[in-house]
């Protein structure tokens, strides 16, 4: 297990690579190493968004609004989770939107005064799974791998062994429980990764209610 220095999530590489080299320590994940490209594609941009592509949402920050009206591609049915802070820590906020056939089903919308990147997507999460109820079959979307993985792959180990990682303490562990406890609760809902800032209008809208906060309007 590696923590980014870029955003501060922890990430794994696949085995082949680890024996490959076995002394390299990754500064940053995947995610972050994809972000200075669409940052530059991004300031290239002369246009609004209409058809997916490289983010707005990195340089700008839209309303939801104004989100509507940029982008289109991606699923129009699911429950989408995203945080943001500025800084880590810092000032952060996080936000969660049900879409059913592209409209707006629910929708909520946080802040924290002092937080961290990791906790506002794990308070995302929370958010998301409490809009749809136990027996909902729901696509659940967060664009934070770690909080993916830690939901569907390592949660269950970490219950087991007393709350316990072999290489130390669960981070966050008071949001990791509470989202693993929903997780579990709504059985027919996937929770699954979805690429930020790639032109998918939900998750856009996601990132937008997540610096609501910043602005005077949703």
């Amino acid at each position: 297990m590696f923590t980014c220095e870029t955003c501060g999530a922890e990430f794994t590489l696949g085995e082949s690579v680890l024996k490959k080299y076995p002394n390299w320590k990754p500064k940053a994940c995947m995610d972050c190493r994809e972000k200075p490209a669409a940052r530059s594609a991004t300031a290239k941009a002369k246009t609004p968004a209409k058809k997916g592509g490289n983010s707005l949402t990195k340089t700008g920050n839209f309303t939801t609004a104004e989100i509507l009206m940029r982008f289109t591609l991606g699923p129009d049915t699911g429950v989408f989770t995203d945080g943001s802070c500025a800084g880590n820590p810092g000032p952060g906020g996080w936000g969660a939107v049900y879409a059913r056939d592209g409209r707006v089903v629910a929708q909520k919308w946080g802040q924290e005064p002092m937080t961290t990147n990791n906790r506002m997507e794990l308070t995302a999460m929370i958010a998301g799974l409490s809009l749809i109820g136990p027996d909902d079959a729901v696509d659940v979307y967060s664009d934070s791998m770690l909080v993916v993985n830690t939901l569907t792959k390592w949660a269950a180990s970490w219950e087991k062994a007393g709350w316990k990682r072999r290489e130390g303490e669960v981070k966050n562990l008071d949001l990791v429980q509470e989202a693993y406890a929903l997780a579990k609760s709504r059985p027919k809902a996937r929770i699954q990764w979805i690429r930020a800032h790639d032109g998918s209008r939900w998750n856009e809208y996601a990132d937008s209610l997540s610096q609501a906060y910043l602005r005077a309007e949703v």
